[in-house]
């Protein structure tokens, strides 16, 4: 498992595509902290905070995440070699996961980086280091989870198709709707009692409810299920292959 996990960690940066990710997420955010006009600029906005950080990076990854899962099986169907790795005596579910967690240490190695913008605003604040580090913690937290859900569901997407594109589209799709689609639909008034208990199913509440700085268990037992879901739907997918 590590050396399938080594493997694909060294594929994704002996490529571009571990580079293209990093750059493009952290020059995205920038341009709305500190370049385009507006409330979501830091300095328009006057407090030094890294709430638009915490807005735009749920929908940046919306993007980059499936772009950096789209290939993980996809290619494999494609060139033929995923029956050579299915032959070998790992289980299905080791090699779902070694894949997996190097999707999920590429994304670590894109948030890293935005932690310049934390030392600048704590600079920026009055008095200098006036930041409520406890919120910013949850809001890291969540945010890594968030795009951990995103990942899951994009190795899935990228497993029941040997097309890296239509991967990349239903990963977008599925992430999409996991993220805001449940809070649309309690916007129809369709469903009356049922409202509270969809938004519960969404990403967008327990993001927000880790954001606040508190880590409730229901939160992290609603990331790693919906995680876990997609990984052993992956799984399945992979031993299908076989009947």
């Amino acid at each position: 498992m590590f050396t399938l996990f080594r493997k694909e960690i060294s594929v994704f940066f002996s490529t571009l595509t571990g580079y293209v990710v990093i750059i493009v997420f952290l020059v995205a955010n920038s341009l709305f902290m500190w370049v385009f006009k507006g409330n979501l600029n830091v300095l328009d906005g006057g407090q030094a905070n890294l709430d638009t950080l915490f807005i735009m990076a749920p929908w940046i990854f919306l993007f980059l995440v499936p772009a950096i899962t789209m290939r993980i099986f996809a290619e494999e169907k494609k060139s033929g070699t995923l029956e050579l790795l299915l032959t070998q005596p790992i289980p299905e579910m080791k090699i779902v996961l070694a894949k997996y967690l190097a999707a999920l240490v590429l994304i670590l190695f894109s948030l890293l980086p935005t932690m310049v913008y934390y030392f600048s605003l704590s600079r920026l604040g009055s008095p200098p280091g006036n930041l409520d580090n406890g919120g910013i913690a949850g809001s890291y937290l969540g945010l890594f989870f968030l795009a951990a859900v995103y990942a899951s569901a994009g190795i899935f997407s990228s497993a029941v198709t040997d097309n890296q594109i239509i991967s990349f589209i239903l990963a977008l799709l599925v992430s999409f709707f996991l993220y805001t689609g449940f809070d649309l639909l309690t916007t129809a008034d369709l469903f009356g009692n049922l409202d509270t208990f969809l938004i519960r199913l969404g990403i967008n509440e327990h993001y927000r409810s880790i954001s606040r700085g508190v880590v409730d268990t229901r939160d992290l037992i609603y990331f790693f299920s919906v995680a876990g879901i997609f990984l052993l739907g992956t799984k399945i997918v992979l031993q299908s292959r076989k009947w």
